[in-house]
């Protein structure tokens, strides 16, 4: 790469992200639904068009950086080693991302990466659009298992215990951060909590939760 192909390439990443901080702080000020892309591409001093070649929707400028990862889950099944199970494989890759403390998984107190998570969890629009990518996913992974010989209603059901554990751990990564604790306070025992719940998975439901 010539210093002029690399001065360009960070040139475009930092307007793509001025454009994306700048709109996170004013759907965050003024809501989602009460900013147009115009008025970002003002505030960002480029044109609209620019802001659709770096994000293909309004939506994008908020959960472009979740829907990179929505099919991790499909990823680790398809790509796992011979003779590994479906659950190993999905308990192997998070707890990579564990390890990494990939932002993913909800391990990052970043104060924008927090404004992001804020406005999916309290925009409908962002929630369905995000709930609805995630849906996807889950069924895709469902047909991946069921295309491995498995009966297509089981499949469906291991799709669904897979994600869920998956879902419930972020959730709870984030939860307990926009609470105020800090991510590396919660990665402390993040490990611990996602041995137990693909446990849960591996082993199933018998006699959960116990006598009332």
């Amino acid at each position: 790469m010539t210093d002029g192909e690399g001065l360009r390439e960070r040139k475009k990443r930092e307007t793509g992200m001025r454009i994306w901080r700048t709109a996170l702080d004013l759907f965050t000020e003024r809501g989602f639904d009460h900013v147009s892309v115009a008025e970002i591409a003002a505030a960002a001093d480029v044109s609209k068009m620019t802001v659709f070649n770096y994000f293909g929707t309004k939506e994008d400028l908020v959960i472009a950086p979740m829907m990179n990862h929505v099919g991790d889950v499909v990823r680790a099944v398809r790509e796992r080693a011979p003779g590994e199970s479906a659950v190993a494989a999905v308990r192997r890759q998070f707890l990579a991302m564990i390890e990494a403390r990939d932002p993913s998984v909800g391990l990052n107190d970043d104060p924008r990466a927090l404004q992001a998570r804020h406005l999916v969890v309290s925009t409908p629009g962002l929630f369905q659009r995000a709930s609805v990518a995630f849906l996807a996913a889950e069924r895709e992974l469902a047909q991946a298992l069921a295309e491995e010989g498995g009966d297509a209603m089981l499949a469906a059901v291991a799709a669904a215990q897979l994600t869920g554990a998956r879902h419930a751990l972020i959730n709870e990564h984030h939860r307990r951060i926009l609470a105020g604790e800090s991510a590396l306070s919660v990665a402390a025992g993040a490990v611990e909590r996602a041995e137990q719940a693909f446990a849960q998975v591996e082993h199933g439901l018998k006699g959960y939760p116990g006598p009332a």
